[in-house]
């Protein structure tokens, strides 16, 4: 089921014309991620600390189709297409209502303490595939 979640677009997201400036969109995004992260049940900061594993972004396709607005309300929505072994990719798309405005596929990689590729933990896994 999607994860949804509101903000409003402040004088400081946008540029002298009014209009959200385009690395913005990622910030609001990961906003969004974060907070799907923490309802679904995961503490990213027990995560690292007591298994050393964090999740980091690797790829994001990003299409902006129409601008957001000085105090404008968007709506980010994720939803999971896929988890592997390490991966997962999501969409997220952010909409004014019923205007479509941004659309992302976001690729995460679950890390190690050392960097490199950790298999992500059963539990997490199930918790994301809800």
């Amino acid at each position: 089921m999607p994860h949804s979640f509101s903000l409003r677009v402040y004088y400081e997201d946008t540029d002298l014309a009014g209009i959200v400036y385009y690395a913005n969109y990622l910030k609001f995004i990961e906003r969004a991620r974060s907070e799907w992260v923490r309802e679904i049940g995961v503490d990213q900061v027990a995560l690292k600390a007591e298994q050393g594993i964090v999740f980091a972004v690797r790829r994001v396709e990003a299409d902006y189709l129409s601008p957001a607005k000085f105090d404008d309300v968007v709506s980010v929505t994720t939803d999971v297409q896929d988890i592997s072994a390490a991966r997962i990719t999501l969409t997220q798309d952010v909409s004014r209502g019923d205007e479509t405005l941004f659309k992302s596929v976001v690729t995460l990689v679950c890390l190690g303490a050392d960097g490199r590729p950790q298999r992500l933990p059963a539990d997490i896994r199930q918790l994301m595939q809800r």
